[in-house]
């Protein structure tokens, strides 16, 4: 039988099938680490990126914890099956950076669809992190956020404080937490959450200090750390006598000790500016956003910040084909979109990483409706970034947090002084650091 009448004799219901095969959309896989509220609005997204148009399906699957993300995606690239779209955190820059073919940089992925996503989009603390040095963009934004401090105002009040007066120094802050131990206001007068992101990074970056040598790894291979220089030993001196008073509390790693300040125990907290949207939902006390507070010894007037959060990385695969790409890089210039980027940036207390999705805000009346809503996006943009707040670009940075908090931990268990501490976290954190270069650059 000739292969024209074969096809013509073909059961109707069979044609009807690959024609609906035909028309499917292209579908790639997003993992990521936005669980509980987050998620559900990463969902709405996706979900909003689907409907827009007919041709490409995202799907988004919760692979758990930041680290746990970036290990997921290294172990399913090797064995050629690695999502379309990973979400990486901030500290795993420079590792995705250096990561060869198993990425394709955004500037790649508009040139090789078309889809134009333009690096001027972005604002520029943003926008500094995420890309190569040349300026070229590597990955795309998404949830981006600063470190601030945020206060009880009951706690505050109790302690006979005014909570709107300014905590600009760390001066401020310890009048103010002596203040509060001693009316007893709040069972933790200070806090934090991500000890080292809020006060080794951010310290860095408001402060103009030099975090690692070649400007903080942005200036070429083999950078040296200087976790052991003044400023630091300053600052970890503050923190382990402070604790020492009763004035501070270390209460763990990462985000986890966060829902202590949402339950109201604490009067001081330091954490992302993405907290927001929980405070709004969940504290049962008036609560109020402001800058970090510097050492005035160190700077006399503090700088920008940097952000945290995490972006969104295309990865390659054995047999992925250009539409699949195409996929990607339609969703990337779609949560870029003003609207898109502005209602993100609202329902969660992330930065909006666009100027025009800031601009979109504004117009909207959100942060007059939500006072301290844009407190973030001021601080990161307070002044231009200098080679010392630009950010961090250093191989092996998620160890790197992991031995300053060790050593931090131990400090306060043994006694040890901060310059000591940090000498030993210097010598940890340069043999990973200098791991990591070898490995890229031989």
């Amino acid at each position: 039988m000739k292969r024209r009448t074969l096809i013509a004799s073909a059961p109707a219901t069979a044609l009807v099938a690959a024609t609906a095969r035909a028309a499917a959309p292209t579908r790639v896989v997003l993992w990521h680490a936005m669980g509980g509220a987050l998620g559900d609005k990463l969902q709405s997204i996706v979900d909003a990126f689907n409907k827009s148009q007919p041709d490409f399906a995202v799907d988004a699957v919760y692979k758990g914890s930041y680290p746990q993300v970036l290990t997921a995606t290294i172990a399913a690239w090797r064995a050629g099956k690695a999502p379309s779209i990973a979400q990486v955190f901030d500290v795993g820059t420079a590792d995705m950076l250096g990561a060869g073919r198993a990425v394709v940089d955004v500037y790649k992925l508009a040139e090789m669809t078309g889809v134009a996503i333009e690096p001027s989009t972005y604002i520029p603390a943003v926008r500094g992190y995420y890309s190569l040095n040349d300026g070229k963009m590597g990955a795309a934004p998404f949830n981006s956020s600063t470190a601030l401090m945020w206060i009880n105002e009951d706690a505050f009040e109790k302690a006979g404080l005014d909570p709107k007066a300014p905590l600009a120094t760390w001066d401020d802050v310890i009048k103010a937490a002596r203040a509060i131990k001693a009316k007893g206001a709040a069972e933790i007068p200070v806090m934090t959450s991500w000890p080292t992101w809020v006060h080794f990074e951010q310290f860095a970056a408001i402060h103009n200090v030099e975090y690692a040598t070649l400007n903080d790894g942005f200036g070429g291979p083999n950078p040296k750390l200087r976790l052991d220089s003044h400023p630091f030993v300053r600052n970890l001196d503050t923190l382990l006598t402070m604790q020492k008073d009763g004035l501070f509390h270390y209460e763990g790693r990462d985000g986890k000790p966060s829902p202590i300040f949402y339950s109201g125990k604490a009067a001081i907290t330091f954490d992302s500016s993405s907290i927001y949207g929980q405070l709004v939902k969940s504290a049962k006390f008036r609560f109020a956003n402001a800058y970090l507070p510097y050492h005035q010894s160190i700077i006399k007037s503090p700088i920008n910040s940097i952000i945290g959060g995490a972006a969104f990385w295309a990865m390659t695969a054995p047999g992925r084909d250009k539409a699949e790409y195409e996929a990607v890089a339609r969703f990337f210039k779609f949560i870029s979109e003003p609207q898109n980027d502005a209602g993100w940036a609202e329902a969660t207390g992330y930065v909006p990483v666009t100027l025009a999705g800031n601009d979109y805000i504004a117009k909207q009346g959100f942060y007059a409706k939500q006072p301290g809503g844009d407190l973030a996006v001021k601080q990161l943009t307070r002044t231009e970034p200098t080679k010392y707040s630009r950010g961090i670009r250093l191989g092996g940075m998620p160890e790197v947090r992991v031995i300053i908090e060790e050593e931090w931990e131990s400090a306060i268990q043994s006694g040890t002084p901060a310059h000591k501490a940090l000498a030993r976290a210097q010598q940890r954190s340069q043999a990973v650091v200098d791991r990591f270069a070898r490995a890229l650059h031989g």
